[in-house]
């Protein structure tokens, strides 16, 4: 099916297909939603496991990086095709990378597959949100709808991080991935069977803008290997060749995609300033979101020792409330004059929430965090969904699918660089701070043991190290104290950033233009919406 007739107000199929089809929509995004918040729980048990520490990161950012790459080019593609047929191989993808990364015997091997599932992430992502607006063109139809695939991405939020942590302890960490399973099949079957094809583009000779993603891979690329070696103390010349080969390929990537016929990224989207803030908020988003995620965890069983259970169950609030606040989002901004409040209201949530890690301890009660990490989940589900809608509404119809898949990719890519920065802090300071409480104590000697706090997550290594320091007369109670207090000053650190970085969104929210999506009053008809 190429195109679809418009059944009824606001919306192209009849209401049992159309509710079928959002199923199916909602098995997909509570799959990702799922892989993400396992996956943060369950790291640092992996990272004891399989002794790479020094990767950490990168099983973010392998995942992010390929997915930033693929999310305009299949966003771009489904507008040309249908999103139907890479919905269903996005499905694919991602569910057979699931399964090699449960089968994973080191790092490097489950950085690789998360680098695949990450392609299938950036189809899914690419293609999947921009299916809603398709199958309801009426701003305020559609709104109701994207409150179940909230629903569902904030149900799939909510139970990930306790999910990841039962399953780590009880069944090992290999599982948190194999859950994928049951969840991709389902999408399948729904996506299959009830989700339409429909093309905006039918006449004319479509060539995909090959050149434009190769430019955005080096970009992207060198600018995450730059991030990655900077604070690394790395060879200064390689440093300044991947910046320079960064910059050369951004700068190439915009005077191409002005000549291209059909660029992969019109550049008249990023010359619109509703549009351009738009993305620039997301990408601070997705900084915090991530800079959260990754080392909330970390926080919980590095620093103060906690059971991957119970990290998961702190977490869960975080997750939880992203159901609740864009429940709450789309309750409130359909009976609001200014939608931008909502905006103003996510991110000084978001700036309260990350102030509020900042401050924790060992001796901050267990329900105080938890609160922290409520205040995250309202401003996430107060900032996320509302820049879908803004752009939706902004953008040009035909380039509805590109305009909300550079939305996610912008996401990703602070994603990508907020687990990286933060990670670069983490460690460094960490550093710095075990490495000044060894020279004190006179015993630097163990300096390779402690170098990275994998330790901190692995009891059997902490016993043997025990054992070694007992030998020597040492107390590794102690010592042990002094190298957690080292990891949770780092994780303040880069936390600190991140508040940063919600004040910084605080401040541009004003550069938002208001849209109008009030519902009419009973018995009036309502105003015909200002063109994009």
């Amino acid at each position: 099916m190429s195109t679809l007739p418009q059944h009824s107000e606001g919306q192209v199929l009849p209401f049992r297909q159309s509710l079928m089809a959002v199923l199916g929509m909602c098995f997909v995004m509570m799959m990702v939603a799922i892989d993400q918040t396992v996956v943060g729980t369950a790291l640092p048990t992996i990272v004891a496991e399989l002794r790479g520490f020094d990767l950490y990161a990168w099983v973010a950012t392998a995942y992010l990086l390929p997915s930033v790459i693929t999310v305009p080019i299949f966003g771009r593609l489904g507008d040309y095709y249908g999103r139907k047929p890479f919905v269903i191989a996005a499905i694919f993808v991602f569910t057979l990378a699931s399964v090699l990364c449960g089968a994973a015997t080191s790092m490097l091997w489950l950085v690789v597959a998360r680098g695949l599932q990450g392609i299938g992430g950036g189809m899914l992502v690419g293609c999947a949100f921009a299916c809603i607006p398709d199958l309801f063109p009426e701003p305020r139809v559609r709104l109701r709808w994207q409150i179940i695939v909230s629903s569902a991405f904030g149900i799939a939020n909510a139970i990930g991080p306790s999910l990841g942590g039962v399953m780590t302890e009880q069944y090992g960490w290999r599982s948190v991935f194999y859950v994928n399973l049951p969840v991709g099949l389902l999408g399948i079957l729904f996506v299959a069977r009830f989700l339409p094809r429909i093309r905006h583009h039918t006449a004319g000779k479509i060539q995909l803008d090959w050149p434009g993603a190769l430019l955005i891979a080096l970009a992207l690329g060198c600018l995450q290997m730059v991030v990655e070696l900077l604070p690394k103390g790395a060879a200064s010349t390689t440093v300044l060749l991947l910046g320079a080969g960064s910059l050369a390929a951004f700068a190439g990537l915009y005077f191409w995609e002005q000549r291209c016929p059909q660029p992969l990224l019109p550049i008249d989207m990023f010359r619109n300033p509703a549009l351009a803030v738009l993305f620039v908020l997301a990408t601070l988003v997705g900084f915090i979101i991530f800079a959260l995620m990754f080392y909330a965890p970390l926080l919980l069983q590095g620093g103060f020792g906690l059971s991957p259970q119970e990290a998961g169950l702190l977490i869960t609030p975080m997750a939880a409330c992203i159901t609740v606040g864009s429940i709450l989002n789309g309750r409130i901004i359909s009976h609001i004059d200014k939608p931008n409040r909502m905006l103003y209201a996510g991110f000084a949530t978001l700036a309260l929430a990350c102030l509020g890690v900042v401050t924790t301890h060992h001796d901050t009660p267990h329900a105080l965090f938890a609160f922290y990490m409520f205040l995250a989940g309202i401003g996430i589900g107060f900032t996320m969904p509302n820049l879908t809608i803004f752009a939706q509404h902004t953008a040009d119809r035909t380039h509805l699918g590109i305009a909300t898949a550079t939305l996610q990719s912008t996401r990703m890519v602070g994603g990508m660089l907020g687990t990286a920065i933060v990670g670069t802090i983490v460690s460094h300071s960490y550093l710095w701070r075990v490495t000044d409480v060894l020279q004190s104590e006179n015993a630097l000697q163990w300096l390779p043991q402690l170098h990275n706090p994998q330790v901190l997550v692995d009891p059997q290594a902490q016993r043997t190290l025990a054992e070694q320091f007992a030998l020597h007369g040492g107390h590794a109670t102690e010592l042990l104290e002094h190298v957690r207090q080292a990891l949770v000053s780092g994780i303040h650190n880069g936390q600190i950033l991140a508040v940063l970085i919600a004040l910084v969104g605080l401040w541009l929210v004003r550069r938002v233009p208001s849209i109008q999506i009030v519902r009419p009053e009973r018995g009036k008809r309502p105003a015909p919406e200002e063109a994009p």
